[in-house]
Order: structure tokens, then C-alpha cells, then sequence
């Protein structure tokens, strides 16, 4: 679909870079020539990926292991990069997310998803916007959201709320820094399966099932279909294009609503499952943090 080299010179930062559509992105941009930067909780994950990457593609990927929700840590990162040059493309993609009723939400769980994907992806956004725009340097954001920006979603009320604030941050920032020839855009994917999404928004059942029941296509999303639109969406040659969401969904959310709706049906026997489900998951992703 692109040329080869159609990135070369860039310099593109991936939050949320070692795992799932973060990664899949980054191979993307580094088959096509960018130098990448990633980041994420699990340095180790990140360097792991790394070295996955340039192992397969040849480049050049930095690891970073910082949490974006510490704003100090996150301008830290930036200014390291910043050192020997200049971003030149972000990528907002690290996030949290859980099934749970409403009522059942503790602060500290609702905290634990919007502190990533509301304080975190502006924290990134800021760091790296002032200094485009002190450097005088031209630029490129593109965030990952959510179907659910649209028409909410019950049972993920933290994500729907912290997604709709990026929306809104994509559209406000958009006018605010056009002037400084800095664009942001953003993707809504629907259903592309990754590991660490099913396990906490599909446990106990099969993370797909659904999405190629209900779409209108029939099938859950690709890869490469999200990869394609990313690189679209920094690529240059549209530069008028700024301040949009983009739905890539099969045009499921114009069919279904594409959210959680159909868990009313739920027993409190089976949002106890639920929540041991996920516990146990976090308690996973502790013990590997903690190696």
C-alpha cells in the first residue's frame, strides 16, 4: 500500500509500544524506514519487542520503561528523546481498561483507567507539543480511542469517559496548534483481538465471538487494516486533514451501538467471575512487573 521508505527521517514515539496494536504499529513504521521509540510499564516487554523488531526489520527502536501517568517521568523520557533530535510523530496508544458495573467500581478502579488514558495521554501530548512548538518544528499526533465516544458504553463508564476526553483533546488541540503546523487526528478500531484486551473485557468467553456475530462484515479487524490508517494519518501529502476521529469498525458501532449493552443480561454470579477473573490477570502482570 506505501512505498518503501515512506518514513525514513522520522522519529515517531509509540506509548503502550511492547504489546498488542501499540506494537503493531511500531513494526509498521519501522518497515517503512522510522526510527521508533516505545514505551510502556514492563521496560523489559519494551526491549524485548525491540529486539524482536530490529531482529526482523533491521532499524533502530529505543525502549523506554516509564509510566505515563507520573507527568515527571513522562517529560523525563521526552527530553532524552528531544536530545539528539526532535520527534517528529506520537503516537497516543497506551491505555487501561475493564468490564465492571458501575456501581461496583471502587475510586481506585476507576482512578486505575483514567489517570492512564486521560492524565497520561495528555501528559505525553504536552511534553511533546511545547517542545515542538518552542523548537518551531512541524508535527504529527495521532490517538487511539474508542467507538464508544460517540454513544457511551455501560459496564466501561471510566474508559468511555477518558476516551471521549482525548476525543475532545483531538478536536480542541487541533485548532489551538494548526498554526504551528502541528495536526492531530484520531483512530476508533473496533474489535482487532489482542491479548491483553480479551482478558480483561471478554472474561471467560472467546475474545471474537461476538464481533463476527454481530458486524456487518463478519469478521473482527486485521492488523495491518489499523497499520495502514495509522501510517495514512502521519504520512505527508494530507496535511489539511486535522482535528478527526476515524471509525475503523466494519461499520459495527452504526449497526449494534459496538459496547457492552448486552451484559445487562449478566448475573451477579457471573460479574463475580468476572472480577476473579481479572484480579488474577492483575495479580499476573504484578508478579511479571516485579521480575
Amino acid at each position: 500500500m506505501f512505498k518503501d521508505g515512506l518514513l525514513r527521517g522520522r522519529r515517531i514515539l509509540v506509548t503502550g509500544g511492547g504489546t498488542g496494536l501499540g506494537k503493531g504499529m511500531a513494526e509498521r513504521f519501522l518497515q517503512l524506514g522510522a526510527e521508533l521509540f516505545i514505551c510502556g510499564r514492563r521496560q523489559k516487554v519494551c526491549e524485548e519487542t525491540a529486539a524482536e523488531l530490529m531482529g526482523e526489520y533491521g532499524g533502530k527502536i529505543t525502549a523506554y520503561g516509564v509510566d505515563i501517568r507520573d507527568p515527571a517521568a513522562v517529560d523525563a523520557m521526552v527530553a532524552d528523546i528531544f536530545t539528539s533530535a526532535p520527534l517528529t510523530d506520537l503516537i497516543n496508544n497506551a491505555a487501561g481498561n475493564f468490564i465492571s458495573r458501575t456501581e461496583d467500581l471502587s475510586s481506585r478502579g476507576f482512578d486505575a483507567v483514567a489517570n492512564i488514558v486521560m492524565h497520561g495521554t495528555f501528559y505525553v501530548t504536552h511534553a511533546v507539543g511545547k517542545r515542538w512548538i518552542a523548537g518551531g518544528h512541524r508535527g504529527n499526533v495521532v490517538s487511539i480511542v474508542v467507538t464508544w465516544i460517540y454513544n457511551g458504553s455501560p459496564y466501561v463508564v471510566p474508559s468511555a469517559m477518558s476516551k471521549s476526553a482525548i476525543h475532545t483533546m483531538t478536536m480542541s488541540l487541533a485548532t489551538e496548534w494548526a498554526g504551528h503546523g502541528i495536526r492531530l487526528n484520531a483512530i476508533a478500531p473496533g474489535v482487532i483481538p489482542t491479548e491483553g484486551a480479551s482478558k480483561r473485557l471478554s472474561p471467560g468467553q472467546g475474545p471474537t465471538d461476538r464481533t463476527v456475530r454481530d458486524n456487518p462484515m463478519g469478521r473482527v479487524g486485521r492488523m495491518e487494516e489499523l497499520q495502514n490508517l495509522a501510517t495514512f494519518l502521519i504520512a505527508d501529502g494530507c496535511e489539511w486533514l486535522t482535528g478527526q476521529t476515524i471509525t475503523l469498525d466494519g461499520s459495527q458501532s452504526h449497526a449494534t451501538g459496538s459496547n457492552f449493552y448486552e451484559l445487562r443480561h449478566w448475573t451477579d454470579a457471573q460479574w463475580q467471575a468476572a472480577r476473579d477473573a481479572i484480579k488474577t490477570q492483575n495479580e499476573k502482570d504484578r508478579a511479571q512487573r516485579s521480575v
